[in-house]
């Protein structure tokens, strides 16, 4: 029982530091997200993510609110199948070699209607935290 308590406490404070990290990038990248006229987005895990309203009206959300508030599967929900295997293996790189990448993506938008676009993913660090940072432009 101690040991559940201990798992709970710990998985608690994570998702609480977690939600801080976001909370904080978003507030310090402010300027980029909100006068930028790419969509992007910021990404730590699927259940931690930022966007801008440019990258949650492209997918077909009412706010960033929304969109981030999907904590499935980030591929399965939002990039179109053919196009999964490049852009985990682009973030692959990026969280590992610190290499960024530009590729083409389809997206899936909430009705499910396939967008193509040309993606600039790169790395960057935030408190310590390696987050993957990605401008979208619409082909």
């Amino acid at each position: 029982m101690t040991t559940r308590l201990v798992f709970l406490y710990r998985s608690f404070m994570e998702e609480k530091h977690h939600q801080e990290l976001i909370n904080s990038i978003t507030n310090d990248l402010d300027t980029i997200l909100e006068g930028s006229q790419q969509a992007i987005y910021i990404y730590l895990d699927d259940a931690h993510k930022a966007c801008n309203e440019n990258f949650a009206r492209l997918l077909g959300y009412d706010s960033p609110k929304d969109w981030a508030a999907v904590h499935d599967s980030f591929t399965e929900n939002f990039v179109d199948k053919k196009s999964q295997q490049s852009l985990v293996t682009a973030y692959k790189n990026a969280m590992e070699k610190l290499s960024g990448s530009s590729l083409e993506v389809n997206w899936k938008t909430k009705t499910g209607k396939s967008i193509r676009t040309q993606v600039i993913l790169v790395p960057i660090v935030h408190n310590h935290h390696l987050f993957a940072l990605h401008f979208i432009s619409k082909i």
